[in-house]
């Protein structure tokens, strides 16, 4: 995976992040969910490198790139964190400005990315998330059964970092094969990173610091954007699995038209949460045709 791109780590103000990079053109930067790493992008981002320079990083706390203290409030784990990093990554590798794409956790960091830095963000493409204030303010039974790990890796240190790495490969499987096609889409070798990865405590703990930071820190502060009208503002891409959460519990264009001013088009792919691995070239179409327009 990724054999022609380039792996580097990148010291930022408050992490090291891992990153690789390939491929000649525009700046492209893809951030991954939860609980993966830039393996995710592995099917996708050899595409788009045929038009594009991409960048594809390890969130804080994820993969190997580096897990800080937590910080006052879990500030270190928020996605005002998380997108920080990454812009200070992207200005490293020469790039003032860039196309970005994010799915999962990396959606959420995205969407932070675009309200904190609206200058360094010339495209956002959204994958498979309904914004975080609009999604804890309208909680349903079907999302809370279906997205339990929100309200699990939230609770207080350490509970469920002790019931997580206890098992830590049974946890994974289990939870990335709750859906009706299991574990069958995922490469072998991205399943046996993702499980090395979660192997580390230290990993366990940043995941569920991120989910702690979501549920205080990151609500605070998408409720004080929300009422004061900020949006996205630049043209936004909105994907979605059509049989996943978002595709079968929501109407994205209609809830993110409250956040996103422009909008350019929003589509279903025939796949559940996981899109990038599940639809890969109908991913990459989707993302090529949007940031080259």
């Amino acid at each position: 995976m990724f054999e022609s791109f380039t792996k580097t780590e990148i010291e930022t103000g408050g992490a090291r992040i891992v990153t690789v990079h390939g491929g000649k053109g525009p700046p492209v930067l893809l951030m991954h969910g939860n609980p993966f790493t830039h393996v995710s992008w592995h099917e996708v981002a050899p595409i788009l490198a045929r038009d594009f320079t991409v960048v594809c990083t390890d969130l804080r706390g994820y993969g190997d790139s580096s897990k800080p203290p937590d910080g006052e409030n879990h500030a270190n784990y928020s996605f005002r964190a998380m997108a920080l990093d990454n812009v200070e990554v992207m200005a490293k590798l020469g790039f003032k400005k860039f196309a970005a794409a994010g799915h999962d956790r990396g959606a959420r960091v995205l969407h932070r990315m675009c309200l904190d830095h609206p200058e360094k963000i010339s495209r956002a493409a959204i994958i498979d998330i309904i914004p975080t204030h609009h999604l804890l303010n309208h909680v349903s039974r079907a999302w809370g059964l279906f997205s339990w790990h929100w309200f699990f890796m939230a609770q207080p240190f350490d509970l469920p970092e002790r019931l997580m790495g206890a098992d830590p490969e049974f946890y994974i499987r289990q939870k990335l094969g709750k859906g009706p096609a299991g574990l069958k889409f995922f490469a072998p070798e991205a399943l046996a990173e993702y499980i090395r990865c979660i192997k580390n405590p230290e990993t366990i703990h940043g995941m569920c610091e991120d989910y702690r930071a979501t549920f205080g820190i990151d609500l605070q502060t998408d409720e004080a954007d929300f009422k004061a009208g900020k949006k996205v503002a630049c043209p936004v891409l909105l994907l979605w699995g059509a049989t996943g959460g978002v595709g079968r519990n929501h109407k994205p264009l209609e809830v993110w038209k409250d956040y996103a001013a422009d909008i350019r088009r929003g589509a279903a792919l025939p796949c559940g949460h996981y899109v990038p691995e599940e639809c890969p070239r109908e991913t990459a179409t989707e993302l090529v045709a949007f940031f080259k327009t």
